[in-house]
């Protein structure tokens, strides 16, 4: 009895936000792994574990290293830049606006101010499954030079973003740099980094309608 009750337990030692996480990015790394005429073995490997993951809600390497879930892991960053077509006090007010970032960036549902510098964030989950939330503030705004903001201690998701303002002739430049905390310590960091080109092609995406946005109003 008690056997069973602790097997119970092990099955389920995976959160129901990482089981979203893990059955949308195996299932994607499963599929690029063996999409490619070239069959990438370590793709399908993970992806393959991953998913398995989420799908069965236990992952023995939690159990067999759970102290490094204290371990502080490093970002992963992603930087990316564009040339909008617009003066940059347009550029600049239309992101300074946060209410607005939904409008381009396809994973994001909502933003809702809170006050001058603080606002909760409300994201698609992976493949429409669900919804993630987490609070964020603004740590540094210089008109029409740069925009900082990180989430709050209490977040479900760790995350930071940057976006720099320049002038350039007529148009302006900005370049963007997302942030994120691979939870888990190494287990989670790595992970994410196998995950980062996806993430990566999220944010360009992100950008790429930003300036389309912008540039057709």
């Amino acid at each position: 009895m008690e056997t069973a009750a602790k097997s119970s337990k092990l099955k389920t030692n995976v959160s129901a936000l990482e089981r979203i996480l893990m059955v949308t990015s195996g299932g994607y790394l499963l599929y690029k792994g063996l999409s490619k005429e070239d069959k990438s073995i370590s793709q399908i490997g993970s992806g393959g574990a991953m998913l398995l993951r989420g799908l069965s809600g236990y992952c023995p390497v939690y159990d067999a290293v759970d102290h490094l879930k204290n371990d502080k892991a490093s970002n992963v960053n992603i930087r990316v830049n564009s040339f909008i077509n617009k003066p940059i006090g347009e550029v600049y007010n239309f992101w300074r606006d946060f209410e607005n970032l939904p409008k381009f960036m396809n994973h994001l549902e909502s933003v809702k101010p809170l006050s001058y510098t603080t606002s909760k964030w409300t994201a698609k989950g992976p493949a429409g499954i669900g919804k993630l939330s987490w609070k964020a503030e603004i740590v540094k705004d210089e008109k029409e030079r740069l925009i900082s903001w990180n989430s709050l201690p209490d977040s479900s998701i760790k995350n930071a973003g940057k976006v720099v303002f320049r002038p350039s002739g007529k148009d302006t430049e900005i370049i963007v740099t997302i942030s994120y905390h691979a939870p888990l310590g190494i287990a989670g960091e790595s992970a994410a980094k196998l995950l980062n080109p996806y993430f990566e092609k999220l944010v360009k995406n992100d950008i790429m309608n930003f300036k389309t946005y912008l540039e057709s109003i």
